[in-house]
């Protein structure tokens, strides 16, 4: 049997997703994680979630110990981590409330905890491969799952992770579009890099909820219309994350 950890963000971390859940009040070597673990299944998987922003969203994205919560997750044994995320849209093609399963981040923060490897034992450096930092079996997993279910999705793209909480510059937000990124958000790569550290498959579903700054045509990004967005679309994540779970328990089990 597989158990498999999420990490919800703005939006997309209702424990009620869960069934026969229970909270796990945990620490770790690094600190305590966002939330408590909310540990229940879905269909027959075990599934323990994480609130990245804790349950009632009072962390900002730059004071999220991404450490403590991927050491939480792999000290509950998951075999894999599903994230989810808002993001920015930084291409025409990428509508309001279509979906990304990401492959590819490029990190723009400067303020996180980045590594497990503060410090290299003698003879004992670690430098961890990052060229394909996204699982490609969750991520053909999640892409053969939005297309059973039709949903608007784009196989790939590449994320630019920026420290926040402030919004993107117009002048940012061209360069980061100049830069080859395709959206916007602020606390997917910290968790892939860690993640990836310790051994653990990840894969992020990136839901659009608006143009970022670049377009000229629409209006500046707010937050009240990035929930506006999320709110209209989160059943469609729901459903992906709950069918896709199951197809990884029938596969890896």
């Amino acid at each position: 049997m597989v158990k498999i950890g999420i990490i919800g963000g703005s939006g997309l971390d209702n424990p009620k997703i869960l069934s026969d859940s229970n909270d796990i009040e945990v620490n770790t070597v690094f600190g305590s994680p966002s939330s408590p673990l909310k540990n229940g299944r879905i269909g027959n998987v075990e599934v323990v979630l994480i609130a990245r922003h804790g349950r009632n969203h009072t962390i900002p994205p730059t004071r999220v110990n991404y450490r403590a919560n991927i050491q939480a997750l792999k000290d509950q044994n998951c075999d894999y981590i599903i994230a989810t995320t808002a993001c920015g849209s930084l291409r025409e093609e990428i509508d309001r409330g279509h979906l990304v399963i990401l492959d590819q981040f490029i990190d723009f923060t400067r303020l996180r905890k980045l590594t497990f490897f503060d410090e290299f034992p003698v003879g004992d450096a670690k430098h961890t491969s990052m060229a394909e930092p996204f699982s490609r079996e969750l991520r053909e997993i999640l892409i053969e799952t939005c297309l059973e279910l039709n949903l608007p999705f784009h196989k790939n793209g590449t994320v630019i992770t920026i420290e926040g909480p402030r919004f993107s510059t117009k002048a940012e937000s061209k360069m980061f579009r100049i830069w080859g990124a395709d959206v916007i958000n602020m606390s997917i790569a910290p968790e892939a890099i860690l993640a990836n550290e310790v051994g653990i498959p990840y894969a992020a579903v990136a839901m659009s909820t608006d143009y970022d700054v670049w377009k000229e045509d629409e209006e500046e990004v707010t937050w009240d219309e990035i929930l506006k967005t999320f709110n209209s679309n989160v059943e469609k994540v729901t459903k992906l994350l709950k069918i896709s779970i199951n197809k990884i328990e029938f596969k890896f089990k």
